[in-house]
């Protein structure tokens, strides 16, 4: 479904340009995202019936792999970008594979209070505006049912200098302004109590990786 709220917020694509778009899956298994997209559904532990949303899906690997893993869970994915969906969608058909697909921001998510009872994002929270991170986290904690589970992996620090590749190719500021340092604070004030993160580095993507598991309070 479309969302208003998408035109009302600038994204950046998982490449950082549009026209690269169609490469975002030659270049996930290049950088070996499908190992961290592992790690994040051991932590994320989805059971079945659970109704799971990943915001910022992208091209769809990670929901796609969780609805493959969990098949009598309940997938969603969402992101702003209808050219990363409509990839999504025709993998999910190819592979028949059960996840929907929708159009919207994380900063407003398109569902009702509770909707969800996990909710996963990998490697999108450092695409969004730092004054808008608490929104994000927020949101996914309105979204989920209480005692519901966050489980989130991106840039764990500001790197020194930029190493390897994807570091290198990787568009603007925001990969290298913080994150990691701000991120547990974050979770707190957006009412999620966290549990020890998980430092996850990914060799070949050149970036530290952290992933945190946060349980929604009541």
């Amino acid at each position: 479904m479309a969302s208003t709220a998408a035109q009302r917020h600038q994204h950046l694509p998982g490449l950082g340009r549009p026209w690269l778009t169609p490469l975002y899956d030659l270049a996930s298994w290049v950088f070996g995202v499908g190992a961290l997209h592992q790690r994040v559904l051991d932590d994320a532990r989805i059971g079945p019936g659970d109704r799971v949303l990943e915001i910022g899906c992208g091209t769809g690997n990670l929901a796609l792999r969780a609805a493959r893993l969990q098949p009598r869970a309940a997938v969603t994915g969402l992101d702003p970008d209808p050219a990363a969906l409509a990839i999504a969608r025709r993998k999910a058909r190819r592979r028949r594979v059960s996840a929907t697909f929708d159009q919207g921001v994380a900063e407003d998510l398109p569902y009702a209070d509770g909707a969800f009872d996990v909710v996963l994002s990998s490697l999108m929270l450092h695409h969004i505006d730092a004054e808008s991170r608490l929104q994000v986290l927020r949101e996914a904690r309105r979204v989920l049912v209480p005692g519901g589970q966050l489980v989130l992996a991106d840039i764990s620090g500001p790197p020194a200098e930029p190493r390897g590749l994807l570091a290198r190719l990787h568009p603007g500021p925001r990969a290298r302004d913080g994150l990691g340092e701000d991120l547990p604070a974050l979770l707190g004030d957006a009412g999620f109590v966290q549990q020890a993160p998980v430092r996850h580095t990914t060799p070949r993507m050149g970036l530290p990786i952290a992933v945190h598991r946060a349980v929604a309070t009541s």
